[in-house]
């Protein structure tokens, strides 16, 4: 594609060189440009791809998009020298996605994308509407934490929103297999690092927001402010959907110019849900007057399903062919997956990494014991990640939990026991009568199994979908279900 026709839709500060010459492909990242690539240069929070401008150019890039030029004295001279053009943008970045959504024909414009905010529920909101449109005849493709689809084919992903090259290229092959729908999870940190510029968002649904990723964001009101920005930037034409029940709920519709509309367990709402009954095998609801029985335990539950009622509602669907959808879902990988013992307790794997999804996942067992029986939590908490949590996770955990096993989750480049250490600070001497800590995860699941007792409730944490320890940057096949799985398999009733 010409350079001139990549760049149409930028606000371009200044051009030195020859817009018209032939772009073979687009690259942020030095190490993968190849001869007649165009270069983005992007400022990361790590490094800034300008520094690698010069590299580009050694590897044969063609075109350099910045926001500052790197030769400012000769920067013709190297142009002619070399028949490179240089393009200086405000914000490269934004820009990168507005070349990419050119590049690979506006895909988001020929699907009908809706994004997916909050602390949690993501995952598990995108993927049901995902799963229910699907049920409904539809193609559709879905970008999240646990895995991407396009239609039915599984994609690996890395990241909960990909980097934009990634994110382009699997919406355009989604349009080519025919897709019509499109389900993506937007995290904060694609929303602040403007990986999601270029996309066009039918509907935007926001879930709720609670402590986490402090470690990026530094401040409470930075994070609120990195997910309000999405809502803020939808067209009119899009819904914007809110949890009116969360104190930032109706602060994300604040500035948007997209339809307002919200869902409630509390309050009155576009979308209103009751719980009439819950269990371990699901939740008995009403949602607008009408019940349905789900698959799902919970009011943190109850929730996404309130979400995924009112998005599927806001873009067509006749609410009795959603509530009877609804019904037939199941639980996402890693969500309050249930795993039963032959000995007549329960266990539960939950991907809960916050203080807040914790607290929703006890209380939500609590609900179904009511009273008849024990819960024996297994938590730990990710290293190189928020450690203002770590204390405050613990503290909850001890709350709600009879017994308390702390542990070791994904340390990457710490020491797991300083991790546990971290979290140990939040207890007082009366909340480690009930602690252990068991830097080994297995044995920490061991140890709940052999403590655990007929009807009582064994809650493994943290790690929910994920396969894998991540320790000093080597990923270790690690899967709490499999194991579990193992010590019931050796169980006698």
């Amino acid at each position: 594609m010409e350079l001139k026709e990549l760049i149409r839709s930028l606000d371009v500060l200044e051009v030195v060189g020859d817009t018209t010459i032939e772009v073979a492909a687009i690259q942020s990242d030095s190490r993968k440009v190849e001869a007649g690539c165009l270069f983005v240069a992007v400022r990361g929070t790590v490094v800034d791809g300008h520094a690698y401008i010069p590299g580009a150019i050694d590897k044969g890039a063609v075109a350099i998009l910045c926001e500052e030029l790197p030769f400012p004295s000769d920067g013709t001279a190297v142009s002619s020298e070399r028949n490179i053009c240089f393009i200086r943008v405000k914000d490269s970045a934004e820009a990168l996605g507005k070349v990419l959504s050119t590049w690979y024909e506006n895909p988001s414009d020929n699907l009908i994308l809706v994004g997916v905010t909050g602390t949690n529920g993501k995952t598990t909101v995108a993927t049901l509407l995902y799963d229910m449109f699907r049920k409904m005849g539809h193609k559709a493709g879905l970008l999240s934490t646990v895995c991407n689809y396009i239609d039915g084919e599984a994609i690996p992903t890395d990241h909960t929103t990909p980097d934009p090259i990634t994110l382009h290229s699997l919406m355009a092959r989604m349009v080519e297999a025919g897709c019509e729908y499109a389900f993506m999870e937007v995290s904060s940190h694609a929303i602040d690092q403007k990986r999601i510029s270029g996309l066009s968002f039918a509907g935007g649904i926001f879930t709720n927001l609670t402590r986490d990723h402090l470690d990026y964001h530094k401040t409470v009101e930075n994070y609120l402010k990195a997910k309000k920005k999405f809502f803020d930037d939808l067209s009119a034409s899009a819904f914007a959907l809110t949890n009116a029940d969360d104190k930032s709920g109706l602060v994300m519709l604040q500035n948007t110019a997209a339809k307002k509309l919200t869902y409630s367990l509390r309050t009155l709402a576009d979308f209103k849900g009751k719980i009439l009954e819950s269990h371990f095998e699901g939740t008995d609801m009403m949602i607008n007057g009408r019940e349905v029985m789900t698959r799902f335990v919970g009011r943190f539950n109850a929730y996404n399903l309130l979400a995924v009622y009112g998005a599927a509602v806001s873009l067509g669907k006749e609410p009795e062919e959603v509530l009877v959808a609804l019904s037939d879902l199941h639980s996402v990988s890693g969500r309050f997956q249930t795993v039963q013992s032959p000995l007549g307790y329960t266990a539960i794997v939950d991907y809960a990494h916050t203080p807040d999804a914790l607290i929703n996942v006890l209380n939500s067992i609590h609900e179904v014991l009511d009273g008849n029986g024990r819960v024996i939590t297994v938590v730990g908490c990710g290293g190189n990640r928020d450690k203002g949590k770590r204390p405050i996770m613990a503290k909850e955990a001890s709350k709600l939990s009879d017994q308390l096993i702390l542990t070791s989750d994904n340390p990457r480049f710490e020491e797991p026991d300083e991790i546990i250490k971290d979290m140990v600070a939040g207890l007082n001497a009366s909340d480690m009568e009930h602690t252990l800590c068991i830097t080994d995860r297995t044995q920490a699941i061991k140890t709940a199994t052999m403590l655990a007792k007929k009807g009582d409730v064994i809650l493994v944490a943290g790690k929910g979908h994920e396969d894998y320890q991540d320790v000093k940057g080597v990923k270790h096949h690690f899967d709490d279900r499999e194991k579990l799985q193992e010590i019931f398999a050796t169980q006698q009733p």
